[in-house]
């Protein structure tokens, strides 16, 4: 089971600190939010809240995820990178190729795209992007963006977005891969034909759940399931996850010890506190199993 710190919600000048942190504390990963702006008024429900409430405040920061990633990739060394998740559909899909491809050249592939269908329908009218067909439009860019990243020469006929022959340079040098969030069974399917599924916060069950899904889509062929635990504190917590089939787990380690409104500094010890607390603790665990 992999770690990545997430750093949605956090002070944007705390970002590269706390990827230098762990990248040397040994997490694996880092995964960051997005949104283009946030509207004062918005009609759309948050999907993710009973009352439909946003769960972050206005003067929430969220910068451009590839611009964050480049950076926290150039101050680190082996820590991944993932978006959780990037709304593809807002965007023309040339462009998320040659975001995420560029974040991917100079990470040396240190990148994973995780990608939703989005869920604020005045954020997509404000960018110019029609909503009702916000997913199917993201099917075709993910199979547009896998053209792109590995074929020298690429042309589309695409209902949504056609183009002649034409060249996309840099590629990576390894595949990206794609991860899909949602819960619906279309969402699924579109994880399982992919490399996985990314969730929102969830139970230790709930996660279970949706990994024995995806192996019965992918008919037993493995796949990642990054999810955000509500319920696992311990390092049993933890392991009882992976033996269900989740893969990576996002936290932010100083909620447990000091909350949210954790000082960089604190956020940096809950980092040092949690890789002692739990993934020291669970890589002994497995080394005793393997013994």
């Amino acid at each position: 089971m992999d770690f990545a710190v997430v750093g949605a919600f956090v002070p944007t000048e705390e970002l590269l600190p706390l990827a230098v942190a762990a990248d040397e504390l040994g997490y694996d990963g880092f995964c960051v939010g997005d949104h283009v702006v946030d509207l004062e008024t918005i009609a759309t429900p948050y999907p993710y809240e009973a009352d439909g409430s946003r769960r972050w405040d206005p003067d929430t920061p969220w910068p451009d995820p590839w611009v964050l990633i480049g950076a926290m990739a150039a101050v680190t060394t082996r820590l991944s990178f993932f978006t959780s998740i990037y709304v593809a559909a807002l965007r023309s899909p040339f462009q998320v190729a040659k975001s995420v491809g560029t974040a991917a050249v100079l990470s040396g592939g240190r990148v994973r795209l995780g990608v939703g269908v989005g869920w604020c329908r005045e954020e997509f009218e404000l960018l110019g992007q029609e909503f009702e067909s916000r997913g199917r439009r993201t099917d075709e860019a993910l199979a547009l963006l896998e053209r792109l990243w590995t074929e020298d020469w690429v042309s589309a006929d695409g209902p949504h977005y056609p183009a002649p022959r034409l060249t996309m340079r840099p590629r990576p040098a390894q595949r990206v891969p794609i991860l899909v969030g949602g819960l619906s069974d279309v969402a699924l399917r579109r994880a399982a034909r992919h490399d996985g599924w990314i969730g929102d916060v969830s139970s230790t069950d709930e996660a279970i759940a949706v990994a024995a899904r995806l192996r019965e889509l992918r008919g037993g062929r493995p796949a990642s399931v990054v999810a955000a635990l509500n319920d696992a504190l311990l390092p049993e917590d933890f392991a009882r996850a992976e033996a269900g089939g989740v893969t990576d787990v996002m936290t932010q380690p100083w909620m447990y010890y000091s909350g949210r409104r954790a000082t960089l500094a604190q956020k940096i010890e809950g980092l040092a506190r949690f890789r002692d607390d739990v993934l020291v603790p669970l890589d002994t665990a497995r080394e005793h199993t393997h013994a």
